[in-house]
């Protein structure tokens, strides 16, 4: 297999607009990380499993350890360092924070995002749509209803930050 050059890809992250540079198939996870320093999305599993590494792309959750660097051409891209409204935290964090959703951390960036996800397309969510929507997020600290309950709390105290 021939090399590939190395490519510079332009979208936008949490906001702002960017130039990205590597590998066409390096993983957004790694570029973000190292090309940006937005070490907020971790990685997990490294499989698309755990949802640790999830971000939005274009309003969509992702999981950024299966999205090539190619893929992020032209788009629009959201990670945990970008859903606060500058020291204002988003209400889904907030909630994480009363109802000790967050533990150890890992899994903390990927359930709020994909909270923020659920509450844009529902913001009345049943406790079976956040169960749902965060079902492809692992947490090995929580239990889970902490979880939920956080984002049930955040759907009641407004969506946006606070």
């Amino acid at each position: 297999m021939p090399d590939v050059p190395a490519i510079t890809v332009a979208c936008r992250v949490n906001g702002s607009p960017v130039e990205l540079h590597g590998h066409p198939m390096d993983r957004l996870l790694d570029v973000l990380r190292r090309e940006l320093r937005l070490t907020g999305t971790k990685e997990g599993c490294g499989e698309g499993e755990c949802g640790a590494c999830a971000i939005l792309v274009g309003g969509e959750l992702v999981n950024s350890c299966l999205l090539p660097l190619l893929h992020a051409d032209g788009a629009s891209i959201t990670t945990i360092e970008g859903v606060a409204s500058g020291e204002r935290l988003h209400a889904v964090q907030e909630a994480f924070i009363s109802h000790g959703g967050a533990q150890c951390g890992i899994c903390t960036p990927g359930m709020v995002l994909a909270a923020v996800s659920l509450l844009e397309r529902t913001p009345e969510p049943s406790l079976d749509d956040v169960r749902t929507a965060l079902a492809g997020n692992l947490c090995r600290c929580t239990g889970y209803m902490r979880i939920f309950e956080a984002v049930l709390q955040a759907c009641r105290a407004g969506k946006g930050p606070t």
